[in-house]
């Protein structure tokens, strides 16, 4: 179970990161569209998990790809926006959040019958 502290700052940065996609990102998901749909907090502080979803679903793969390669550079911006709420930024990992594919999935399946 999560604190009221860790579900804030995770949605500061769920924020923080889809508008650094949104702005800053255009060279790393390379005209996908890119949406931060969950952040963990540890308990922390330290880490945070970002899941994205990623459409089309068929660039995901290069775009997870580039999104690890561009760490550092997405965790120095977030750094830039939150140095004022945090003694120290998170380490930041991305996971593909594929729930949308397979809802999309189910839907195409459902349609068939």
């Amino acid at each position: 179970m999560e604190t009221t502290r860790q579900q804030k700052i995770a949605r500061q940065i769920q924020k923080d990161v889809a508008e650094i996609f949104q702005k800053e990102g255009a060279p790393i998901i390379r005209g996908s569209l890119v949406t931060v749909t969950t952040v963990r907090m540890s308990p922390d502080l330290g880490y945070a998990k970002i899941y994205v979803s990623i459409f089309p679903f068929e660039h995901s793969p290069a775009v997870m790809q580039e999104i690890e390669r561009n760490n550092r550079v997405i965790r120095h911006a977030l750094g830039q926006r939150i140095r004022n709420q945090l003694k120290n930024v998170p380490e930041i990992q991305f996971f593909l959040d594929d729930s949308l594919e397979y809802i999309d999935h189910i839907d195409r399946a459902l349609k068939e019958n």
